[in-house]
């Protein structure tokens, strides 16, 4: 089935159709993957449609720009009326939004001076790793690709470049015929997911890989992290050996695309009972409760369209 693309993206402060939202292919960008984006998800929600954190999302935006010295030339308050205005123009209510800003045309070294071009899209989204897997689960492999060391390239930065790592990890797993790679960090120990991060659960607690393994600290990770505890569940972040993949009672990957999703294999061994397990299943449930109203929004996390 072909994609069914939105009418209407936000492009250097203004509202376009999608067709017209061009770049010129000598944009830097496009040759050296010099681009800093967010992916953030709204929610149709008992008082209309919500996006889930965009504050923190914009700031992540930023904070990945100055990584790169690239001055954004508008505002977080722009982008934000940026990311409520697509979702109205397009009449979305659940989606999948897509801050970019990236260096365009204007120069041709590593090091060149190019204007910063910013957009904003909007579509829907359903589940990003199929619509059976919040319920059932995937089979993940630990991929033979390892995330990058650190001092190479900035893996709290969410940038464009970083991705061609998670193409490969994600790559390889469809190909060997499972729903999603698993990396390990330079240090042989666990990373995170192709594009995920991974929560790992014994005897009632969760587990976490920390910023150390070349994850991106994902808000989504943050999010289950506060959930968790404020529900009494005890988190912690440490070093995971690989083979804890093994031994888990409960595993699972959680990103604004992926949302919660079990994970019911590695490699061919059966996590736990094969299964979402009781924290995991806890975990989908306060979450999802945010959007639906049965969990309390204490932390202003639904900012309304």
């Amino acid at each position: 089935m072909a994609q069914q693309y939105p009418d209407w993206i936000w492009q250097n402060g203004s509202l376009k159709p999608w067709a017209e939202a061009t770049t010129h292919v000598m944009s830097h960008a496009l040759h050296y993957g010099s681009s800093v984006f967010e992916g953030i998800r709204s929610y149709a929600t008992p008082d209309g449609a919500a996006i889930f954190r965009l504050t923190d999302h914009l700031n992540r935006l930023y904070q990945s720009a100055k990584i790169y010295d690239m001055v954004l030339p508008y505002s977080a308050d722009d982008l934000a009326k940026a990311c409520r205005d697509v979702i109205k123009k397009n009449e979305l209510g659940a989606a999948y939004l897509r801050p970019l800003a990236y260096r365009g045309l204007g120069g041709f070294g590593l090091s060149a001076e190019t204007p910063i071009d910013v957009a904003v899209a909007a579509w829907p989204m359903g589940p990003y790793l199929g619509p059976e897997a919040l319920q059932n689960g995937i089979d993940a492999c630990v991929s033979s690709w390892q995330r990058f060391a650190p001092n190479t390239i900035p893996a709290g930065a969410k940038a464009g470049g970083n991705y061609l790592s998670g193409q490969l990890i994600a790559r390889e797993a469809r190909r060997l015929g499972f729903g999603e790679g698993i990396a390990l960090a330079s240090t042989g120990l666990l990373s995170e997911g192709a594009g995920e991060n991974l929560f790992l659960v014994f005897d009632g607690v969760l587990h976490t890989t920390p910023a150390s393994a070349s994850i991106l600290a994902g808000i989504t990770r943050d999010t289950l992290k506060t959930l968790a505890r404020e529900d009494g569940i005890e988190v912690v972040e440490r070093d995971i050996p690989r083979e804890y993949l093994y031994l888990a009672d409960e595993l699972l990957m959680c990103g604004t695309a992926a949302e919660i999703t079990p994970i019911r294999s590695v490699d061919g061994k059966q996590v736990g009972t094969g299964r979402a397990g009781r924290v995991t299943l806890r975990l989908q449930e306060l979450f999802f409760g945010l959007f639906e109203g049965r969990t309390h929004d204490k932390w202003g996390w639904l900012e309304q369209v």
